[in-house]
């Protein structure tokens, strides 16, 4: 007689089978790999030509090469333009990796990197220092910024390590409880302070513009740090993603491997926010198109999430100049704006968003 077989509900099936990308393959993957650097090229030169005054490639290459040329042109390109698209590239690999592995850590596919209250700290520090030390610049409150920022994803461990330990609940709920507080806590001093409202609403907004070279100095080598721990932690969190028994199965040691996520989630998010405000949408939306390319191999994923940051946010930036000669749009209002719709069309296909 023959024996009948129970088939999964296509629902379940579909959940259970495994994910892959567009590009399968080592050979595919690097080409695509190799393709997206091309395009990260392209994009920086196209941040540092196109603005609210449209400057030549010949005029662009003769002031990055000859540092007497004089003229307009050599000022907005080495002083101001440059600058900008460097800080572009940081913010933008910064983003795109932490928010990987804030997703993958989390197994949230909403989650953000500002969801352990990196960027509440960071946000608080930088209305203190702006209301009790009086600054108002971004090179003088970044530190600031960075220090809240750490404070605040420590203080989110502390309180999400109960008995058990730090889970992606307990984590998710802590950041959540402590962003609405300090959040809580910044509008009672913005409110009453005009001034330190001023101040406070030109970083808050997420902005590349008004950051001269000094602040993409100090913030560089954090996010070098963080990208280090990124591609260490990448294959634990292969691991982690079979379930904690099978990773602690297969000698993974799982606070270890948290902990090191944890920590370059913290300084990427910590020095991309503290550099340029909180930008949205970067570390949420990228991680998803990555996926869609790559599959979920984290080895993968974690690269190609940090250049298609830097496009992401580069184009963003560009956009942002030339939709509102001759003044601009701040990049995270163009994100927002323009975030929106694209992150709606991706929960629309499950398949992007299932982790």
């Amino acid at each position: 007689m023959a024996q009948r077989t129970a088939t999964a509900p296509p629902e379940e099936a579909t959940a259970r089978a495994p994910r892959r990308g567009l590009l399968r393959g080592a050979v595919g993957r690097s080409l695509g790999l190799w393709l997206l650097l091309l395009l990260v090229l392209a994009v920086c030169a196209l941040s540092i030509t196109v603005g609210t005054r449209p400057i030549g490639l010949g005029t662009v290459w003769q002031a990055l090469t000859d540092a007497a040329t004089p003229g307009d042109e050599t000022v907005i390109i080495r002083e101001l333009r440059v600058p900008r698209t460097l800080l572009g590239v940081l913010a933008g690999l910064a983003l795109g990796v932490s928010g990987a592995l804030m997703q993958g850590h989390t197994r949230n596919p909403l989650g953000d990197p500002g969801l352990l209250g990196v960027t509440a700290g960071a946000a608080f520090a930088v209305v203190l220092s702006i209301s009790v030390l009086g600054l108002s610049t971004p090179s003088g409150y970044v530190w600031f910024a960075f220090a809240g920022a750490l404070l605040g994803s420590v203080a989110v461990f502390a309180i999400g390590s109960g008995r058990g330990g730090a889970t992606p609940v307990s984590l998710a709920l802590a950041g959540t409880a402590l962003s609405a507080l300090l959040f809580a806590l910044v509008s009672s001093i913005t409110i009453s302070s005009a001034d330190t409202l001023d101040a406070y609403r030109f970083w808050i907004v997420g902005a590349l513009a008004g950051r001269d070279a000094s602040v993409a100095t100090q913030v560089a080598p954090f996010i070098v740090v963080g990208l280090l721990l990124a591609l260490l932690n990448a294959p634990a969190l292969n691991l982690l993603n079979l379930g904690e028994d099978v990773a602690r199965g297969l000698g993974q040691r799982i606070w270890v491997a948290r902990s090191v996520g944890l920590g370059a989630i913290t300084l990427l998010t910590g020095a991309a926010t503290a550099a340029c405000g909180p930008i949205a949408f970067v570390g949420l939306v990228v991680p998803h198109v990555a996926r869609a390319v790559t599959g979920p191999d984290h080895r993968w994923l974690v690269p190609y999430s940090g250049l298609l940051g830097i496009v992401f946010l580069l184009l963003a930036d560009v956009l942002g100049r030339v939709i509102a000669r001759p003044g601009e749009l701040q990049v995270g209002i163009v994100l927002a704006v323009a975030g929106t719709p694209f992150f709606i069309a991706l929960i629309r296909r499950r398949r992007l968003v299932t982790l």
